[in-house]
């Protein structure tokens, strides 16, 4: 499995990739995986501030609907105009295209407490 190193991920299988005081998030290609064809994601918190480790939306797989949580407080800014016709591509592209909100950092104490790549693959037993 793929777990770039510029990425931090959480126990709840996140990531995040910070670019400057904005961030990107998505799900790890493991989380994808065990969810299965994802084919809905429910976020409706664009505008707000979303503590971390809360729920920022759900995700619906064919199978299951599982809760995303924010990996750092942050105010959601956008919302991945792509996945409203294409929530396929957070199984194709999951590190890519497939990211689901941009947010602006509130604490950057909070990306402290991540886990990098090799402590993540070590967590799901890669």
């Amino acid at each position: 499995m793929n777990f770039p190193g510029e990425l931090k991920y959480t126990k709840d299988h996140e990531w995040i990739r910070v670019e400057g005081e904005s961030a990107y998030v998505g799900i790890t290609e493991f989380a994808q995986r065990e969810l299965g064809d994802i084919v809905y994601l429910d976020i409706k918190t664009v505008g707000e501030t979303i503590a971390k480790d809360k729920e920022f939306g759900t995700i619906e797989a064919v199978k299951t609907v599982s809760d995303l949580f924010m990996p750092v407080t942050g105010t959601v800014d956008e919302l991945n105009p792509l996945l409203d016709s294409q929530p396929e591509l957070v199984n194709t592209d999951p590190y890519g295209d497939g990211w689901m909100v941009k947010v602006t950092i509130s604490n950057g104490a909070d990306l402290d407490a991540l886990l990098s790549a090799e402590d993540y693959a070590a967590l799901i037993g890669e």
